[in-house]
This record gives structure tokens, sequence and C-alpha cells, in this order.
């Protein structure tokens, strides 16, 4: 039996609920990963725009241009982190496309779900278990600070881009792994990236309009 563990704000059964959505896939071996970094922000582009056509409100009104626009590069920015760390950390011998999608909810506002799937070897499996116990243990400016250090150092530094999101789009984050593979080990990962967006809120500050 494959062994599923959740961890953080992680809404499983995600398509029953939706709104509004979008799944793209990505063959491993279509391309090398070296020609996949031009590749990934062209998918993260095309995503961004498809999403703000759904945005509930009147873009009649200048002021929520500004709105569409800052939602867009929010958008824009995770999606492009998201497809960069499933490429790099893809288990290229299990032949697994990576699978990405993105999700509109309704619940008091407009909750935006990214989350991509890719799998993962032994090795990245326990790296990303322990990555996933810091930030969600660790306060968020001292693991950034942290990670960021590590880097500087030369030490291998993964998840600054989720950081990032955590700390400055008040994203919610969340994982599943699945174990579908024992000899030899094979996880798939899915990391799922949540922006709320309350309604009735002229400014935007991460997560209001």
């Amino acid at each position: 039996m494959n062994q599923i563990d959740t961890f953080g704000e992680f809404i499983d059964n995600l398509v029953e609920d939706y709104c509004e959505f979008l799944v793209l896939g990505f063959s491993p071996s279509s391309i090398p990963i070296q020609r996949r970094w031009k590749n990934n922000g062209l998918s993260a582009n095309f995503v961004a725009d498809y999403l703000v056509t759904f945005l509930p409100f009147d873009r009649s009104k200048t002021e929520n241009h500004r709105i569409e626009r800052k939602i867009k590069e929010s958008v824009n920015y995770i999606a492009n982190e998201l497809l960069e760390n499933a490429m790099k950390f893809n288990d290229m011998k299990s032949n697994c496309p990576i699978k990405f999608g993105v999700h509109t909810l309704e619940d008091n506002g407009l909750i935006i779900v990214l989350n991509v799937q890719n799998s993962v070897d032994a090795s990245h499996y326990q790296k990303l278990r322990g990555f996933i116990d810091d930030i969600l243990t660790i306060e968020p400016d001292d693991f950034y600070m942290q990670q960021l250090e590590r880097s500087v150092e030369g030490d291998t530094a993964p998840g600054i881009g989720l950081i990032s999101m955590k700390n400055d789009y008040a994203a919610k984050l969340g994982w599943k792994l699945e174990t579908i593979q024992q000899d030899p080990f094979v996880a798939m990962a899915t990391t799922m990236v949540q922006l709320e967006y309350k309604y009735g809120e002229r400014e935007v500050e991460g997560r209001r309009f």
C-alpha cells in the first residue's frame, strides 16, 4: 500500500471544489533540464495571463487595473518558482511527468491555488521532509536568514523562493508526499501554494483587494 503524508495547508480533492482550473503536464524526457528554464518562464506567463481573465471585479475601473497587475505578478513569480523547483529535483529515472495546476476557489473572497507534482528519489525525499519540518516550525524571518547564510557560504539552501512566498505574499504552503515504489524508491511530491484575496478592500497587501 502506498504511504501518503500531508503537511501544512494542503487541500485534497481540489478538482472537486474548483471554480476554474488549468492543468499542464511536462514530459521529463522531452528536452534537457538546461533548456527548461526559458520554458518555465513562458509557462508561468501563460498561467498568470489565463488566471486574470477570471478575476471577479469590474475592469472598467482604473483602480482595478493595478490590482489585476499585482495579482498577475504574484502568480507569475510563484508559478515560475514552483516549476523550477519541480524540474530541478524531479527524479528523471522514474519517467513520471511533472504536473502543474492552478485553481480558483470562492470562500468569502477569492482563493488562488497553485500546485506542482513531481517525482523524487530517496535522497531528495529525505531532504524535502527536513525542509518541510523546518519551514513549518522555524519563524519565517529566522529561517529565511538561515537559508541565505547557507547560500552565501556555498552550502545548498533549497526553498528560498518558497520562504519568500510565505513572507512576502502571505501565502499558505502545503505538501503531499506519496510513496509509489520501494525498490528503487520513488515518491510523488505535491507542493501547494494558496493566495487569499478578500473582497471589499481597495488595497492589495499580499492578499486583499
